[in-house]
């Protein structure tokens, strides 16, 4: 789907100014334990199946709408990886509209579907291995990748600042 009227509402107010933009991304692997990446087709980076939150939805709907939407196929989230936000995830659509994401990242299990996306925003839809990943949109650090039996949330954060707190 398109940008929401939501959010269309909102650019026609401020324009191509920053916008805070609360958002999910989905990790989907395959049988080989690769993750699928999106392409846009229009010159952007690759991305997960990813998007905004709309009014009145959890971040667990939506990464499940989004990831039907991008890529044809239905998932359960299982697990929140990590929380991501701030300056480094600022984002530059090459329509000149700003964001700043603040992404809620789901390992995400597919339960049904095959890879066909529902929108216009998808040209092409690939798995790849952790170690071949394409260059990404969203400078995502590559333990949110990798496969492990962690059971904590990833916080990013300036350590150089998580230093100074705890001096206090």
């Amino acid at each position: 789907m398109a940008m929401s009227s939501y959010y269309k509402n909102i650019r026609e107010k401020i324009g191509s100014d920053l916008l805070f933009m609360p958002s999910v991304a989905a990790i989907v692997r395959n049988e080989k334990g690769e993750i699928l990446f999106q392409n846009k087709g229009n010159g952007e980076k690759w991305s997960l199946p990813a998007g905004a939150i709309e009014l009145g939805e959890a971040p667990a709907q939506a990464v499940i709408r989004e990831v039907w939407e991008e890529t044809g196929l239905t998932v359960i989230p299982k697990i929140l990886l990590g929380v991501f936000g701030g300056k480094d995830f600022r984002y530059e659509y090459p329509n000149g509209h700003k964001v700043e994401y603040n992404i809620f990242v789901f390992e995400c299990e597919v339960i049904e579907g095959t890879l066909c996306p529902k929108d216009e925003e998808t040209a092409e839809l690939q798995y790849f291995h952790l170690d071949h990943i394409p260059d990404l949109a969203i400078p995502y650090p590559k333990v949110i990748f990798e496969q492990s039996d962690r059971n904590e949330v990833y916080f990013q954060w300036d350590e150089q600042w998580l230093n100074a707190i705890s001096q206090k």
